[in-house]
């Protein structure tokens, strides 16, 4: 999710277009609806190079169903589709080397124009065409599937979205808010330990709308293959505030042998000590949240650490980080026994799909049998499969019915402005 395009997808067609259309105006709606509040300046500002103005957000997902779909002639017979703007093509285009020449990223906050009015009237423009695509009788199943995809692309954008703005506000020194809080205090549960024997087991999507009920996958999700695992345990629940104050206090970032040469030379360049947006403030730590500066819950999950973090701290708590193919495993079965209090080693794992993404052990790399699908939709996978980690479950900013256990989100490792956290895991 570090791209700023999709990645080709694996879906079903949808039984009827007007539940794609309903689906349509929902996922529009949010974007619009996360923008309202915000002024101009809030929405154009970049705070740096890895973020995207909460404008652009809007404008490219909005490019993505004017480039893709409505620009091709043969969607809807009879009709040509407009374009808005024919520069906004230049504006507002990410990575996608076929659908040509771009905006550089780290200058899209220079994009005083258009305003942000402008944007949204551009949104109710492509919709209107959009409509009139997604309401014809005789859609073909390649147009339903690019459709489907471009919404979950829009979902993407909508966590980039939270986590950019974060990311702004919390470089002001106001320090504002966005909403109000909503998080209700609670205590964190003991962590437990689920273990498995290991063994053979299949993971990813199978790529299978017949076996899946049509359920979306992206194709890095794919193909569904055997994997060996050894015997293991995974913690019941993530890392708390709490366990990572204790990390802090014991002197965790200040202890080289912890952590990998890079993340330590990382630790070294940045002067990090603690968590990002965490801010000591008369002897209590507080945070910067959507809400506004925060007093940090110990019980609430750890947020916003990097891999090299996480890493680290699994080795001061004497265990490890869990691979993508346990935790997708652990997640699956835990899923299969939800609700059983048998025993300690057959507890539902929590947290599986949020509040934080969880850092895996597992470098992002192609699935045995994976292939690039052909055309520019087919661009935001294979080349991004070098350098980054995954993270697997869902955070707060993930949205509803979007994370499922084979999702396989990915950031390089020094990256820590996304709501991500982490899980322990050890052999058995």
């Amino acid at each position: 999710m570090a791209r700023d395009g999709p990645p080709a997808a694996k879906a079903a067609p949808l039984a009827h277009p007007a539940t794609l259309a309903e689906r349509f105006d929902a996922v529009r709606a949010a974007s619009v609806a996360f923008a309202q509040g915000l002024s101009d300046a809030d929405a154009t500002v970049q705070s740096m190079p890895d973020a995207s103005p909460i404008k652009w957000h809007l404008a490219h997902t909005t490019w993505f169903f004017e480039t893709f779909l409505l620009g091709e002639a043969s969607t809807l017979p009879g009709k040509r589709y407009h374009p808005y703007d024919p520069r906004f093509a230049y504006l507002f285009n990410s990575y996608y080397e076929a659908a040509g020449p771009r905006h550089p990223r780290p200058q899209r906050g220079l994009l005083t124009r258009p305003t942000l009015d402008e944007v949204l009237a551009y949104r109710r423009h492509v919709d209107t065409a959009m409509h009139a695509l997604l309401l014809h009788a005789e859609l073909a199943p390649d147009t339903v599937g690019l459709i489907t995809l471009g919404l979950h692309h829009e979902q993407q954008h909508q966590e980039l979205m939270h986590t950019d703005l974060l990311h702004l506000f919390a470089q002001n020194p106001l320090r504002p808010a966005h909403r109000q809080p909503c998080a209700v205090p609670h205590a964190a549960s003991p962590m437990r330990w689920i273990e498995h024997a290991g063994g053979q087991f299949r993971i990813g999507h199978p790529g299978d709308a017949s076996s899946t009920g049509g359920h979306f996958a992206f194709d890095c999700e794919t193909p569904a293959h055997d994997v060996l695992l050894r015997p293991f345990a995974i913690a019941s629940r993530v890392v708390t505030n709490g366990e990572w104050r204790d990390f802090i206090e014991d002197g965790g970032y200040r202890m080289a042998g912890l952590w990998l040469s890079d993340g330590w030379a990382t630790v070294q360049r940045e002067g990090w000590g603690h968590p990002l947006y965490w801010e000591l403030r008369n002897g209590e730590w507080h945070s910067m949240t959507l809400a506004g500066m925060q007093p940090v819950d110990d019980d609430a999950p750890v947020q916003h650490v990097s891999y090299f973090e996480a890493d680290a701290f699994a080795r001061w708590a004497g265990k490890r980080l869990p691979t993508e193919q346990e935790w997708e495993v652990a997640a699956n079965l835990s899923g299969e026994m939800s609700g059983s209090v048998s025993s300690p080693a057959h507890r539902a794992m929590e947290q599986r799909f949020g509040p934080v993404w969880q850092w895996t052990a597992s470098p992002y790399v192609a699935y045995p049998g994976f292939r690039t699908a052909s055309g520019a939709v087919g661009e935001y996978n294979g080349k991004f499969m070098c350098g980054q980690f995954v993270l697997r479950g869902g955070s707060i900013a993930t949205p509803p019915g979007h994370a499922r256990a084979t999702y396989r989100n990915f950031f390089y490792p020094h990256q820590r402005w996304q709501f991500c956290g982490l899980r322990l895991a050890e052999d058995r």
